[in-house]
């Protein structure tokens, strides 16, 4: 693309159709670089979102493993609890209560696990910036090439 900008741009000086360039000429090339220009922003846009959906499962995944983790916490609050009625509250209660704390120390990890990948997700701005950036800059190109050619019917 770089090259037909340098010769579009290259060409663009104060030219007059019959000096050789012709309205037909002018519309072939700008119709062949447009859709060149349509096919590379649809490349860039397929290889930011392809990127895009990476970041978003590298989110998921992470909150995949911080449910996993939260479960396996969530069966040591439930072993916790059969120890607890098992004893009935017995003066040693010991082994259910080294449980509880061994389950809401798993849950709390299982818990800030979560919160980092559902961070991960909302601080993710999944608009695909470098495309629209690129659309931006073709308008103006596209606007250059507008006046340039009114300039060149007058």
């Amino acid at each position: 693309m770089d090259a037909e900008h340098n010769r579009t741009t290259s060409t663009s000086g104060p030219t007059s159709t019959s000096e050789g360039t012709s309205l037909g000429s002018l519309l072939t090339t700008l119709t062949r670089e447009m859709g060149s220009l349509v096919r590379q922003e649809t490349q860039l846009a397929k290889a930011e979102m392809s990127e895009k959906t990476h970041q978003v499962m590298n989110g998921v995944a992470a909150i995949a493993i911080a449910g996993a983790v939260l479960f396996s916490g969530f069966l040591v609050l439930l072993a916790a609890a059969v120890f607890l009625l098992n004893e009935v509250l017995p003066p040693d209660t010991t082994p259910w209560l080294s449980a509880i704390i061994v389950g809401l120390v798993v849950a709390i990890v299982g818990y800030v696990m979560l919160k980092s990948g559902l961070k991960k997700l909302q601080t993710q701005n999944l608009m695909p910036n470098r495309t629209m950036a690129s659309l931006q800059n073709d308008r103006e190109l596209a606007r250059h090439h507008e006046a340039h050619a009114k300039e060149e019917l007058k």
